[in-house]
């Protein structure tokens, strides 16, 4: 074993403390059982690193820096910011790169991950960690402390080839402890951490990292139907989906908003199982399109843009592709009837981006939906095989959406592609136009914190929200409440529009009008969510001018800032708790135009309030809208 003394400290400037030049050592270790020490290569380099951050204790931030295999790797660090280190680290020799540092727990009340199944509690350090890539999930992380500051915000900057990234609480110390860990070749991407001790609020630490990781970054745009309400067939007909059907709910949907309409699975299958065994031919079920081209047609007579869905992974056992490319595949899921093909094979990427391409060339649909991508994802890929031109799995993922795309761009440049959680990889942001939440059916809390959860790291996508559906005896409040806990997305509407009530229609037509009037703000206006150790009980958007608040527990409503005629004129205050009496707060006295609307829409009152500085009451029904004009 060798080790070598620290080589890195931060440009424009002498850190105020600096670690001893001694041979370093690692930190206290931290108990994790599933590490062997005999495991370890030959030559094992510790290094520290100096990195000019000071935690809010006043101790200095080191990161320790562990080279497994070699010693050919240097480090630097830069200060972009007041609070933010960058440190890059490059090896001339094949080496894995482990960087772990600590902070004092210390008012610690959340631990954020854009990890889909992730609880917000704090994890301890044993926890294995999460292995990230192109296809699934991505490198960042935030330890959330009291008024939702963040303690430290980290990110990698490698978001194609798997980093692994853990986290947890060292029980020997009393410290939250952040590990990332990433293999280097000679020539090969370096590995890039950034780290935020600045305290901001963490939305704000975590959209300094989206900005970071989109440097350089060539986005083709977001189509405009994108960002508008959308009808989903999944929840409301699932497989059982014919033409005469999705034309009738087009219309319905168009009346009430919607701008374009996705026509999930069963279009390519006489099977109503719900399997993936017919999966990976793409064949329209010709009884019930009997001509696709057509039918397409006739839906955008009626406003809306159509989508089509494809599990892009899939070949099913019950299709001619099967017996072709059962050869090619980077595994078997026998649960669904299918397997995965394996994207390192130039003949599978061809096959796949052909038969996708037909939605738009042959029969002139505006996007498609992209499933299961983050199934290509997996711990222990098989070698490259022969007739492969790829050596990994994430080259060959990459390959086939960038060759998918642009052969879908050269008919169609504005085309709509969807993503969902969890492949919300940075990298694959140049090949989606929007990503959507989990599965979630008629979970609307869960369906919120997955919509803010992806927000935060979206960067240039459009965010939908899972599809929102509801039991047909469900009342309009209850309609507007799930509408509600979507308000910060596009969202997608998944029931019989034939079969509702008149109020129902009330609602959801009055809220899905909010969701296109404001669009803007609730969209791309500065998104601060608050407790997620509580899951988001209150979240708000703004621009200069609006501010539009969703409540979803009975806590007060603090007005935004503003002297004399700056600051927000508009608050937006959603109410989906049970609690009608909303309670503003204010630091000055002041007069606003009250109007509160019911769940429908429907004006109950209309008056001037004159503010008080501390606590107003103000009653506003569930499922409804207060919109207060402030005087200047």
């Amino acid at each position: 074993m060798t080790t070598a003394p620290p080589n890195a400290t931060p440009e424009g400037g002498t850190p105020e403390n600096t670690e001893d030049t001694a041979v370093p050592q690692p930190p206290v270790p931290a108990w994790r059982p599933n590490e062997a020490a005999g495991d370890l290569p030959d030559t094992v380099v510790h290094r520290q690193v100096v990195t000019g951050l000071h935690h809010p204790t006043g101790d200095p931030l080191t990161v320790h820096l562990t080279g497994l295999g070699s010693d050919a790797w240097e480090s630097t660090v830069t200060l972009p910011e007041d609070g933010v280190a960058l440190i890059e680290v490059t090896a001339t020799e094949a080496v894995t790169l482990r960087a772990e540092w600590r902070v004092p727990c210390v008012g610690a009340t959340a631990y954020w991950t854009p990890d889909t199944n992730a609880s917000r509690w704090l994890p301890p350090s044993w926890t294995a960690p999460r292995t990230v890539s192109l296809a699934l999930g991505a490198p960042v992380a935030a330890l959330v402390g009291t008024h939702d500051r963040a303690l430290c915000t980290a990110a990698a900057g490698e978001t194609a080839a798997p980093v692994r990234v853990g986290a947890g609480v060292v029980e020997e110390s009393g410290e939250f402890a952040f590990t990332v860990e990433q293999e280097l070749t000679p020539g090969g991407p370096p590995a890039r951490l950034r780290i935020d001790l600045s305290g901001r609020h963490f939305a704000t630490t975590l959209r300094a990292v989206t900005d970071w990781w989109a440097e350089g970054l060539d986005h083709p745009g977001v189509a405009p139907a994108a960002r508008m309400p959308a009808y989903s067939t999944w929840y409301s007909l699932h497989q059982n989906v014919d033409a005469a059907v999705v034309e009738h709910q087009a219309v319905l949907a168009a009346g009430l908003g919607c701008e374009s309409i996705i026509v999930d699975d069963g279009w390519q299958t006489a099977d109503r199982t719900r399997g993936y065994g017919h999966c990976g031919d793409w064949e329209p079920h010709t009884e019930a399109f009997p001509d696709l081209a057509a039918h397409v047609a006739e839906v955008h007579r009626t406003g809306l843009a159509y989508l089509l869905w494809y599990a892009l992974p899939f070949i099913g056992r019950h299709n001619d592709a099967w017996d072709r490319f059962k050869g090619m595949i980077l595994r078997e899921v026998p649960e669904l009837d299918a397997a995965v093909l394996d994207p390192r094979h130039p003949e599978v990427r061809g096959y796949l981006i052909e038969k996708v391409s037909r939605a738009v060339e042959e029969w002139g649909m505006d996007g498609v939906k992209l499933d299961f991508i983050d199934l290509f994802a997996r711990a222990d890929p098989p070698p490259a095989p022969a007739g492969a031109d790829h050596d990994t799995v994430h080259e060959g993922v990459r390959r086939l959406l960038a060759d998918l795309d642009a052969r879908l761009r050269r008919t169609r440049p504005d085309v709509i592609v969807e993503h969902r959680q969890p492949y919300v990889s940075p990298g694959l942001w140049p090949y989606a136009t929007m990503v959507r939440t989990v599965d979630c059916p008629l979970s609307p809390a869960e369906n919120r914190q997955r919509i803010v959860d992806c927000r935060l790291t979206a960067g240039p996508l459009a965010v939908h929200a899972d599809m929102i559906m509801w039991n047909s005896a469900e009342t309009p409040e209850s309609v507007a409440v799930h509408l509600v806990n979507a308000l910060f997305s596009v969202p997608q509407i998944s029931v019989d529009l034939a079969a509702q009530t008149p109020d129902q229609l009330a609602a959801l037509g009055f809220w899905l009008g909010v969701f296109r009037r404001h669009a803007d703000v609730l969209q791309l206006g500065s998104l601060e969510p608050s407790r997620p150790d509580l899951g988001y009980p209150q979240v708000r958007a703004g621009d200069d001018r609006t501010t539009i608040v969703a409540r979803y527990a009975p806590l007060p409503v603090a007005l935004p800032d503003r002297d004399a005629t700056d600051g927000p004129g508009t608050l937006l205050v959603a109410n989906a708790d049970g609690d009608p009496v909303v309670l503003l707060t204010t630091g000055r006295p002041e007069r606003a135009l009250a109007r509160v609307q019911d769940c429908r829409g429907e004006i109950l009152s209309e008056t001037v309030l004159d503010l008080v500085a501390g606590v107003n009451p103000v009653t506003v029904p569930t499922g409804g809208l207060l919109t207060l004009t402030r005087e200047h």
